[in-house]
Parts: structure tokens; C-alpha cells; sequence
């Protein structure tokens, strides 16, 4: 009851200012008819301008600010992909034995359309196969996460990214890969339930990895063309890419 008190107390007060103002109107000009009517008419209005101003107006202000806070965290994300997910995506893609398939199915090229987004964000969200942690250089890849460490610390401190759940689960997924590698002394000659352990953590967050990926392209497609088209020419999955123009 107490939480409410300064709530009911306002209320209160603002009660007892317009009691005292009809009270004046009355006093003024002896017309209780007149103060009853516009009353009734007030009262019939206020459904109505509760529906305008607290669901329509603020809708409209909220997606305003959604948008605007999506454009920002879309910037933090491209951080991201600039400085560890592009690395990240190279590196650990020779590990699954199905990496022909990926290459062909996240071959973002300039003329996607939403329908290929969205498929290609199925694809990489319901990644199959298990990761071979022999395939790939699992000592570099810990050197390489736990170089990174400061730069993911630093985006986790970021509030903003409460709002973005997806992304953050990436963040996660992999800072969790990144101190899985870093807690053990060699990355080699490590028994086979701790390989199949890590292997577990690489494919968590290579479907996160993916999936994100493919978000961020079709924003840049959307929003940034030119970012878009160094995306295109610099595919990861492209072996053949290149950023030069040809």
C-alpha cells in the first residue's frame, strides 16, 4: 500500500484543484447546468483521448524509437562482424564436414530477395553436422578469441543490446567458447569427451554466428548499398572473393 501512496496522494490533489475551480466557476456565474454539461461532454471525450494519446500517438513514438535504437545496435553489430565475426566464420567453417552446403546456401549475392534472407536465416539457425575440431587450428582460434576478450567484454557492457536478445545470444555463445578454450593450459592432445565438449560450444556458436550474419547482410541491403556491396564481393563463404571491382 505504501507504493502507492504518493500515486493516490497526487490524485488527490488533482481532484481537489478541479473541485476548486468548477467551485469558483459556480461562484461566478450561478450556472451548475452549464459546469454539469461541459463535464459530461469532457468525460464522454476522454475514452476517446485515452485511445489517441496512450495506444495510437505512443505506438507510433515507440516504433520511432525502436527503429532508431535498432539503426544503432545494427552499427555495433557491424563493429562486431569488422573486427571477430568475418575472422570467426573463416576459421571455424572448415571444421564441418557439410561446409560445401553453407558456402552455397550463405552466397549472399546482390539480387536476394527477402524470400533467400529467410531462408538462408532457417538454414543457418537449424545447422546440422558436428563440428571437427581437428579440421580446423583450434590452438590459433584460441589465441585469436582470447585476443578478442577485451572487445567482447566491451560490447557485453553494452545496455543497448538488452533490446536485441539474438545478438546478444551470439555474444554470449561465444565469450563462453572463448574461456572454454582459455581454461585450458593446450588446446592439444586433449582427450576425446573434452574435444566432443568444445565441439558442442563451436557449433552453438557457429549457428548464432550464421544466423546474425545473415540479419546484418539483409540490413546493409536494405539501409546501406554500398556497405552492402563490400559484403557481397568479400563474402566469407566465397572463396573466391575479393574486395576488388571487377
Amino acid at each position: 500500500m505504501k507504493r502507492y501512496l504518493p500515486f493516490l496522494s497526487l490524485a488527490g490533489i488533482f481532484i481537489a484543484i478541479s473541485a476548486v475551480i468548477y467551485f469558483i466557476h459556480y461562484l461566478i456565474f450561478r450556472d451548475p447546468e452549464h459546469i454539469f454539461l461541459f463535464m459530461v461532454g469532457d468525460l464522454a471525450f476522454l475514452p476517446l483521448e485515452v485511445f489517441l494519446v496512450v495506444v495510437v500517438i505512443e505506438r507510433i513514438l515507440a516504433r520511432r524509437e525502436r527503429q532508431a535504437l535498432l539503426k544503432k545496435l545494427n552499427m555495433v553489430v557491424g563493429a562486431f562482424f569488422s573486427e571477430v565475426g568475418h575472422q570467426l566464420i573463416r576459421r571455424v567453417l572448415p571444421c564441418f564436414l557439410e561446409n560445401p552446403e553453407i558456402r552455397q546456401k550463405l552466397s549472399v549475392s546482390a539480387n536476394w530477395s527477402r524470400d533467400d534472407f529467410k531462408k538462408a536465416r532457417a538454414f543457418a539457425i537449424s545447422l546440422a553436422g558436428k563440428p571437427q575440431c581437428s579440421a580446423i587450428d583450434l590452438e590459433g582460434l584460441r589465441a585469436f578469441l582470447i585476443a578478442k576478450r577485451q572487445f567482447l567484454l566491451g560490447l557485453l557492457e553494452n545496455p543497448n543490446l538488452l533490446e536485441y536478445e539474438s545478438f546478444t545470444g551470439l555474444l554470449w555463445a561465444t565469450f563462453h567458447l572463448a574461456e572454454e578454450l582459455e581454461a585450458r593450459p593446450s588446446v592439444r592432445d586433449l582427450p576425446h569427451p573434452d574435444v566432443d565438449h568444445i565441439a558442442g560450444d563451436v557449433k552453438r556458436m557457429y549457428g548464432h554466428l550464421l544466423a546474425e550474419w545473415v540479419g546484418y547482410t539483409e540490413h546493409l541491403k536494405a539501409s546501406y548499398p554500398f556497405l552492402f556491396s563490400l559484403v557481397v564481393r568479400t563474402n566469407p563463404f566465397n572463396e573466391q572473393a575479393s574486395a576488388i571491382v571487377r
